[in-house]
């Protein structure tokens, strides 16, 4: 196997954020939870519905990575939380703190040398850890940019 501890330590570096980029951490900190179900005019989404729709699509990549046996949720339904708002501030909470757990279980998956980067796995349709690490960084970017937009406005 190539020595590719370069290329993984870039992807988790990456999976953080930083940089050119929002980190998850800068963006949640702070947010104003008690507006979270609050959909700014012109905005689609409330910063509850980004927050849960990043960990349930993370969590999701994280899983089917993880095992052939793992079932994803339904599109587009299944990414999506039900309601615009937590029902609490600790709804909030327990979402960001899991979205945080499953981050690290991904950082791991990343950080096994007897994971092979480029191996597609054994299920899926040709899919490599590789793939699903930039699909998270990717995911995660975008929404967390909409997710630090929605933070301002209702700031303003």
């Amino acid at each position: 196997m190539p020595d590719d501890g370069t290329l993984r330590k870039q992807l988790v570096e990456m999976l953080h954020g930083g940089h050119a980029h929002a980190t998850f951490i800068d963006t949640v900190e702070g947010f104003p939870v008690k507006q979270a179900g609050v959909r700014p005019d012109n905005m689609p989404h409330s910063g509850w519905e980004l927050l849960e729709h990043m960990r349930i699509a993370q969590n999701d990549i994280l899983e089917f990575s993880r095992s052939a046996d793992y079932i994803s949720p339904k599109w587009p339904d299944g990414y999506w939380p039900a309601s615009p708002a937590p029902s609490s501030e600790a709804d909030w909470r327990k979402s960001v703190q899991l979205f945080r757990e499953d981050l690290a279980a991904f950082e791991g998956l990343l950080q096994d040398r007897g994971q092979d980067l480029s191996q597609p796995f054994p299920w899926g349709d040709g899919q490599t850890l590789l793939r699903e690490a930039l699909l998270i960084i990717g995911h995660n970017s975008y929404h967390l940019g909409q997710l630090m937009l929605v933070r301002r406005a209702l700031e303003a």
